[in-house]
């Protein structure tokens, strides 16, 4: 058996998410079109005979404002730390640009194999993925480039055999039918977040967060309740939408997907609530599940 822990980093957008799904065959993370859609510390555990990865799923890194950027950041490098492959992902149409490089000098002070994995190839001509492949080999010792599209599954697993020869643990972390380390409550807290993030603009998904407040399990029915909290007022008549529209929406997809993942029909509640600059205060950034309150 070999074993160890893969961490995927890279700017907002570049597809982790996408990519760990792919991975993993499974939903593990959320996914949306919303730029820095990740926010928590996600791992997806891939099992197959004589081997276990656990890959973690980290916010993108980015130019922090705020406590709640600053949070996200220090995940996110945190997790570049006692993993034994980073997978540096990048768009490729978009190359390596000043955030990358900010990743890139980051990762320089880590004793760890990098793999740069160059997303979203079906966007490009075979020659112009050549080309930035050559260009990408001056800019960083990578130990590895693989170039993979996420959405369409393409060279998935070649860069899963390329990940094989760098682990050296021989340890089984998980149990092997084990797909996520994440809680039941935090995943349908996401995918109601998900849900909002697909039927909401502009600057209304970023203050957004959500948070289970109970699950109830009958003998044929799950009783759910999740917070959905925003930052001010106005907001708030945004997601609850006109005569309730886009919160019965929000609500309608939510439920749909939540009973395939627990396995009965389910009963949910939706609840809307302002908190003012709830990302610049500690006490609910501990709360909601941001910063682990045994090790801040």
């Amino acid at each position: 058996m070999k074993s160890g822990f893969v961490s995927i980093v890279g700017r907002p957008n570049v597809g982790k998410s996408t990519l760990i799904n792919a991975i993993i065959k499974e939903k593990v993370a959320i996914t949306s079109d919303i730029s820095g859609t990740t926010r928590n510390i996600i791992q997806g555990i891939y099992n197959e005979e004589g081997f276990q990865i656990v890959f973690v799923d980290t916010p993108g890194i980015h130019k922090p404002i705020g406590k709640f950027g600053r949070v996200l950041n220090k995940q996110a490098l945190a997790l570049t730390k006692d993993v034994d492959v980073i997978l540096f992902l990048v768009d490729v149409a978009s190359g390596i640009g000043k955030g990358d490089a900010y990743i890139l000098n980051m990762l320089k002070k880590e004793k760890i194999p990098v793999i740069l994995v160059m997303n979203k190839i079906d966007k490009m001509k075979k020659e112009k993925l050549l080309q930035a492949i050559d260009e990408a080999k001056d800019i960083y010792p990578f130990a590895e480039i693989v170039p993979i599209s996420a959405l369409n599954n393409d060279n998935i697993d070649h860069l899963i055999n390329v990940i094989k020869k760098y682990l050296v643990d021989d340890i089984v972390y998980f149990p092997t039918d084990m797909y996520t380390s994440s809680s039941l409550n935090f995943m349908i807290s996401e995918i109601v977040r998900e849900k909002l993030l697909n039927l909401t603009e502009d600057e209304v998904p970023h203050s957004i967060t959500c948070y289970t407040t109970k699950y109830e399990e009958k003998k044929s029915i799950v009783n759910i309740s999740v917070d959905i909290i925003v930052d001010r007022d106005s907001l708030k008549k945004i997601v609850i939408g006109k005569n309730g529209a886009r919160l019965k929406t929000t609500g309608t997809l939510a439920r749909m997907e939540i009973e395939k993942l627990v396995g009965k029909k389910v009963y949910l509640e939706l609840f809307v609530k302002t908190i003012k600059n709830w990302k610049e205060k500690e006490r609910y950034l501990v709360e909601l599940g941001f910063i682990d309150k045994n090790t801040k």
